[in-house]
């Protein structure tokens, strides 16, 4: 990723802009055993509490890792019951990058979000109706496949 992704402009402006970067080898001891790395590049974000929130195992190109990183700090905002935040991310993701690896996970969690922001159903039963549309094939719509009864 050091030659294709992380040199991308726009690569470096969102980590600029949205995290604090930290590279560890997957040989480094004790950082790469207290967080489970066995492969690189591994990449894992976590809250400011070092509590995991997302991770990707494996080459990204940067046409993914925006999305990906995106899907990260929406989850982190969503475990954090922060949902007008994580609203903000996810949808980011899907408006920009609609089409990537990580718009399913994120189309789910746009659903989750609204329900646990209203208590009403809807927006889980449009989550499975867009998904099922989308991304008819994904393990999300096959998760968000009992809300179609909603």
């Amino acid at each position: 990723m050091d030659t294709v992704t992380y040199p991308e402009s726009k690569v470096v402006r969102f980590i600029e802009e949205n995290f604090i970067p930290l590279r560890v080898s997957f040989d480094s001891k004790p950082h790469s055993e207290k967080f489970n790395v066995k492969w690189t590049p591994t990449l894992i974000i976590l809250s400011p509490e070092a509590q995991e929130h997302h991770r990707t195992v494996g080459f990204l190109g940067p046409e993914e890792l925006i999305p990906s990183l995106l899907l990260g700090l929406g989850k982190y905002h969503f475990e954090n019951d922060h949902f007008d935040e994580a609203l903000a991310r996810l949808e980011q993701l899907v408006d920009g990058y609609g089409q990537s690896d990580s718009a399913p996970e994120a189309i789910f969690l746009v659903g989750v979000c609204r329900y646990k922001r209203s208590h009403d159903a809807k927006p889980l039963k449009a989550a499975y109706e867009k998904l099922s549309v989308v991304f008819p094939d994904s393990e999300w719509t096959k998760r968000a496949y009992p809300y179609r009864l909603l």
